[in-house]
C-alpha cells in the first residue's frame, strides 16, 4: 500500500485478534442498539450531523461502553489500564487496532462505529479515523485516499438491493464494505472491487470484525478487476458519482468528465449480468439545455435489460457545487481558495451547458424478453425502506403484463395491496368529488388519479372474482356497456399493477 499521510491500517492476516476483538466488544453491548441505549437518541442523532459534543458529554464516566465509544468512535485516547478491562489489549496493540498515545494511554488507529443489520446482526463498519462520523468535510480530512464509514447514501443502496438468494454478488467501488457485508447474507460467493487499494484493506476489516466470510477483494476501476467471461446475478454500485472538474477524492469523484462515469457503469454492467440478474446502482446525471433528461437516461440501458430509474432529488448547479465543496471541508479553508474551486465547478457546467444535477436510483434487471421495459420516473416522496422486495416485485409485475394480453387480462384475478387508501378530493358540499385517488401507506407510497370505475375495481379486488367478472357487476351497476367498459378498462388495470396498486394472484 502506498504512502497516503493517513493512519496505518490493522493487519488483515489475523482473523483470531478480530474475532477475540469482535467477542469484547458485544461482551460490553458495543451495539447499535448498546449506543442508542447510551447516548439517547438526541446525541446519537447529532453524531450523523457531525456532531461529538452530545456524545463527549454522554459518555464522562468509566463503564466498558462509555470507554469504547470514546475510544473508537470519538477517538479519544483512554488508559492503558481501563481499556485492558474491556479488551485484549496487547492483541489489539500488536495487531495495529490501537496504538500507544502516550501518558499511559492507548488509541484507535481506525474509526469502528456499530451497525444493526438487517436481521438483527451485530456488524462493525471500519473506517479511517474520524469518517464514521460526518464524512470527510466533517473532520477535515482532505487526503484523496481517505475512506469513508457509513453514510446516507450507502444505508440507502443497502435497502433498495433486492436481497434474493443468489449465487454470486459483486460490491463494485466497495469503499469500507457495508454492500459487500449485506451481499455476504444471501450470495455464496461475494466479489468486491475498489480503485483504493486502502478501501480493500478496510473492507477486509469491515468483514472480519463483523463475524462475515471473507470476500474476494480486487484493485481496480469500475468492471476492470472482473474477468472477461465472468458473470453475476447481483451487481451492486455506490459509486464515485459526483459530477466535479477533476479527481480529488477517490471515495466520491470519479475523475470522468461529467456524469460519463455512471453512464459507463450502468452500460457495462448489462454483459455482465446472468440472466435474472439485478444490477442496482445509485448515479448522478446531468440535466443538460435543450434536452430531456429522461431520454437521456433511458440511452444509458444496455440492450436485454430491463430498467427502472427513479430520481429523488435534484439540485441547481450553485445547490451542487456549494454540497459537495461543503463535504470536502472547503468553507473552512481560505476564502480565495474556496471562491477559486467554487467558479472552477460552475465554469464546468457552464461549459457541459448543465443547468441541473439529478440524483436517484438505478436498478436493471437482465431479461429475455424481446421488447424490455425502461421506466424512467421522478419520485421525490417519502418512501418506506427497505425496497428491496418491492423492486423485485415491480419487476415480477412487468412479466405478468408482458405474459397477458387484454383477454387474459379480464380473465385474471387481482387483490389490492395493503395499506391503499381511497381519497376524494373536491370543493366542500359539492356532490361528486373533482378527483379520486388511490394512495399507498407501503413501499413506495405512491398516489395516484383513478375514475371512479377504477375506484370501484380495485376496491372490490379481493382475488375471489376474476377481472372481467367485477367489470361486468360495475357495468350493471353504472348503467354502462359491459362489452365498451371491458374494452377501456384493461388500460387502468395494467397502470394499477405496474404501480402496485393491484397484485395478480397467480
Amino acid at each position: 500500500m502506498t504512502d497516503t499521510g493517513l493512519a496505518p491500517l490493522p493487519a488483515t492476516d489475523r482473523p483470531d485478534v478480530a474475532a477475540r476483538l469482535r467477542d469484547a466488544l458485544l461482551a460490553a453491548s458495543f451495539t447499535a442498539d448498546g449506543l442508542l441505549d447510551l447516548l439517547g437518541a438526541p446525541a446519537y442523532a447529532a453524531l450523523a450531523r457531525s456532531e461529538t459534543v452530545p456524545a463527549l458529554r454522554a459518555t464522562r464516566g468509566d463503564t466498558p461502553l462509555e470507554t469504547l465509544v470514546r475510544l473508537f468512535l470519538l477517538q479519544q485516547p483512554a488508559p492503558y489500564a481501563r481499556v485492558a478491562a474491556v479488551l485484549p489489549v496487547d492483541e489489539a496493540l500488536a495487531g495495529g487496532w490501537l496504538t500507544e498515545a502516550g501518558h499511559g494511554q492507548v488509541a484507535a488507529t481506525v474509526d469502528v462505529r456499530p451497525f444493526g443489520g438487517p436481521e438483527g446482526e451485530d456488524w462493525f463498519i471500519v473506517s479511517d479515523l474520524g469518517c464514521a462520523v460526518g464524512g470527510a468535510g466533517g473532520i477535515g480530512q482532505r487526503d484523496e485516499e481517505v475512506v469513508l464509514g457509513v453514510g446516507g447514501a450507502s444505508t440507502t443502496l443497502a435497502g433498495i438491493t433486492v436481497r434474493t438468494p443468489v449465487g454470486s454478488a459483486l460490491d463494485l467501488g466497495t469503499g469500507s464494505g457495508i454492500q459487500a457485508l449485506h451481499a455476504s447474507r444471501h450470495a455464496t460467493r461475494v466479489t468486491a472491487t475498489d480503485v483504493n487499494p486502502r478501501a480493500l484493506h478496510i473492507t477486509a476489516l469491515t468483514l472480519a470484525l463483523s463475524g462475515a466470510s471473507a470476500a474476494d477483494l480486487r484493485t481496480g476501476s469500475l468492471f476492470e478487476p472482473v474477468k472477461q467471461d465472468e458473470t453475476f446475478d447481483l451487481i451492486v454500485s455506490n459509486p464515485p458519482f459526483v459530477i466535479s472538474p477533476g479527481a480529488r477524492l477517490t471515495y466520491r469523484d470519479g475523475g470522468m468528465g461529467g456524469d460519463d462515469l455512471c453512464r459507463s457503469l450502468v452500460q457495462q454492467a448489462g454483459e455482465r449480468l446472468n440472466r435474472g440478474g439485478f444490477a442496482q446502482f445509485l448515479a448522478n446525471w446531468q440535466h443538460v439545455a435543450g434536452e430531456d433528461w429522461q431520454d437521456r437516461l433511458r440511452s444509458w440501458v444496455p440492450r436485454g435489460c430491463d430498467a427502472w430509474i427513479v430520481q429523488r432529488e435534484v439540485q441547481d448547479v450553485t445547490q451542487y457545487a456549494e454540497l459537495w465543496l461543503r463535504d470536502a471541508g472547503d468553507h473552512r479553508g481560505d476564502p480565495a481558495e474556496y471562491q477559486a474551486r467554487y467558479d472552477a465547478w460552475l465554469d464546468e457546467f457552464e461549459a457541459r451547458k448543465v443547468k441541473a444535477v439529478g440524483f436517484g436510483w438505478i436498478t436493471l434487471r437482465r431479461t429475455g424478453a424481446a421488447e424490455p421495459s425502461v421506466t424512467v420516473e421522478e419520485w421525490p416522496h417519502p418512501v418506506e425502506q427497505p425496497l428491496g422486495e418491492v423492486i423485485r416485485a415491480h419487476f415480477d409485475r412487468l412479466d405478468y403484463l408482458r405474459e397477458y394480453d387484454d383477454a387474459a387480462l379480464l380473465e385474471g384475478h387481482f387483490k389490492l395491496a395493503a395499506e391503499v387508501v381511497q381519497e376524494q378530493v373536491g370543493l366542500p358540499g359539492a356532490e361528486d368529488p373533482e378527483h379520486v385517488v388511490l394512495r399507498q401507506h407501503r413501499g413506495m407510497r405512491r398516489a395516484t388519479k383513478v375514475d371512479t370505475v377504477g375506484a370501484g375495481f380495485a376496491g372490490v379486488c379481493d382475488g375471489t372474482l376474476s377481472a372481467g367478472r367485477i367489470l361486468d357487476a360495475i357495468a350493471q351497476l353504472v348503467g354502462e356497456d359491459p362489452v365498451m367498459l371491458r374494452d377501456r378498462t384493461p388500460a387502468q388495470i395494467r397502470l394499477l399493477v405496474e404501480q402496485g396498486f393491484l397484485e395478480p394472484q397467480v
